[in-house]
């Protein structure tokens, strides 16, 4: 892949939020996962986790803890993306909350390339209750979970999402 076919690449991936219901084949979770794990990370400490949902049940849980958005109860698949802190502060200290939360986001930023190189669709979502997952999941105290990955076959939006202007983002030198 060069350059341009990268940036079309990137370009065509958005946020979906309707799917199909149909489920991935356990293939396609792998490569996403096999692609994650390809992530770098702080100190090549890996510090996130990710917690593979299909299970009905568990995604309308995680539904309600995501302030009921719809599209977590009705994607086939619910990736839920925690950073490791004891991973991470065993070597950096407290700076290691910092970059647990770097590398899990970075991991879910890989989960959704991946997925989209095998033309399925997703969405990242930051807006639920932690404490709500964290019990519907059992999580342990040291994961924060970061970002619940909807991941699924669905109807991607006819028109592409404005976006600023990239000189609106940049700063070079100094501010």
């Amino acid at each position: 892949m060069n350059s341009s076919e990268f940036l079309r690449f990137v370009k065509a991936r958005s946020s979906v939020r309707e799917y199909s219901g149909e489920p991935l084949d356990a293939e396609d979770i792998d490569y996403i996962l096999s692609c994650t794990s390809t992530a770098p990370s702080a100190g090549n400490r890996e510090a996130w986790d990710v917690v593979v949902v299909t299970d009905e049940d568990v995604k309308v849980e995680l539904a309600l803890a995501a302030l009921e958005q719809v599209h977590i109860r009705e994607a086939p698949t619910i990736f839920v993306v925690c950073a490791n802190y004891v991973r991470s502060m065993s070597q950096y200290k407290e700076r290691g909350i910092l970059y647990a939360l770097e590398d899990a986001t970075i991991a879910c930023t890989y989960m959704m390339l991946a997925a989209h190189a095998r033309s399925l669709h997703s969405c990242w979502t930051g807006a639920f209750d932690e404490d709500e997952v964290r019990e519907v999941l059992g999580l342990p105290q040291h994961l924060r979970p970061v970002a619940l990955l909807a991941v699924g076959r669905g109807t991607p939006p006819l028109e592409p999402m404005k976006r600023m202007p990239v000189e609106e983002h940049v700063h070079r030198e100094t501010w």
